[in-house]
């Protein structure tokens, strides 16, 4: 096979792989929820706070927890 043969098809076959990343490649876009389109769905009930916010309280620990996960990031070099 020639040898620009071999580089005209390397060359196709490298688009298509990146067309196809392309095609592939779908990012979620900002949206705005309204009332209106929220209509269908149940309602929270009035009554009172959800349980996820009313127990929510910071930890102490996360700070370390942090640092300690950014130390094990570091190369050994």
């Amino acid at each position: 096979m020639k040898l620009e043969i071999a580089r005209g098809l390397f060359l196709v076959a490298a688009l298509a792989v990146t067309t196809a990343a392309a095609a592939a490649w779908e990012q979620p876009r900002p949206v705005v929820f309204s009332k209106a389109e929220l209509a269908g769905q149940c309602p929270l009930p009035r009554a009172g706070k959800p349980l996820a916010q009313a127990q929510a309280k910071p930890d102490q620990d996360l700070l370390l927890f942090l640092f300690g996960m950014r130390q094990g990031l570091k190369p050994f070099g």
